[in-house]
This record gives C-alpha cells, sequence and structure tokens, in this order.
C-alpha cells in the first residue's frame, strides 16, 4: 500500500464517518419532530435505506431549518430538567422557607422552642441573605 492510496483511504473513511453522523443526526431529528406523523417517519427511514445519499440530501434541503430550532428546544428542555432534578436533590430552600418549616416542626412539638431559635438562626445567616 503506498502513500496515494493511504490518503485515499484517509479520506473514504473520513467521508464514511461524516456521512454516518450525518445519518444519525437526521434519524435523531426524526423521532425528535412531533409534528410528523409515524408514517411520515417511516417513510424517510425507508428511503434512507434504499436511496441513502440523495435522501439526507432531500431532507437538509426540505427540513434542515427546523433541524437546528428542534435540537435547540431538545437542549433546553434537558437542560431545564436537569436543574430542577439539581435543586431538587440539593434541597436548597429559601430562609423564609427553613424558618416556615421549622415553625412547623415547633408547632408539632417535635423540637423544642431553643432548637427552633437555632434554626431560624441558622437560616438568618446563610450567605446571600441581607
Amino acid at each position: 500500500m503506498n502513500f496515494l492510496e493511504t490518503i485515499w483511504s484517509i479520506i473514504v473513511f473520513s467521508l464514511f464517518l461524516g456521512y454516518l453522523i450525518l445519518l444519525f443526526h437526521i434519524i435523531g431529528d426524526l423521532f425528535r419532530d412531533t409534528s410528523l406523523s409515524g408514517w411520515f417517519k417511516a417513510i424517510w427511514i425507508f428511503f434512507l435505506l434504499v436511496v441513502p445519499l440523495l435522501t439526507s440530501l432531500v431532507y437538509l434541503i426540505a427540513r434542515g431549518g427546523g433541524m437546528a430550532e428542534r435540537s435547540q428546544a431538545a437542549y433546553s428542555a434537558a437542560r431545564q430538567q436537569t436543574e430542577d432534578y439539581v435543586r431538587q436533590v440539593a434541597g436548597t430552600k429559601s430562609p423564609v422557607d427553613q424558618i416556615v418549616a421549622a415553625k412547623t416542626l415547633l408547632e408539632q412539638g417535635t423540637i423544642t422552642e431553643d432548637e427552633y431559635q437555632q434554626l431560624k438562626a441558622k437560616a438568618l445567616a446563610q450567605p446571600g441573605t441581607a
């Protein structure tokens, strides 16, 4: 195998890898799109398997503009879910929420007046409260 054959093999492999990435982006976009019915998704998948290059180009021309919007919407939704999950797990409450929770515990008799005052002082002493 000479130098030119090696370069040609690298080019062909790179183009094939690029095509596979494009194909997976298209398939991901198809499944992410809620405006298409299942039949249209099946038709697109069928043509992607039968005439892959032509169908990919047609898809990019016909539906390429919406790909970025759908991808951005999916990213934003995933980010929001992650932030909500982190807030939930971290259990970050405002000082007012902490004091209300401590007051509820005091009224239920779960904690003493001394413990309530300690929790209240701790909540008010948190950084970022003024």
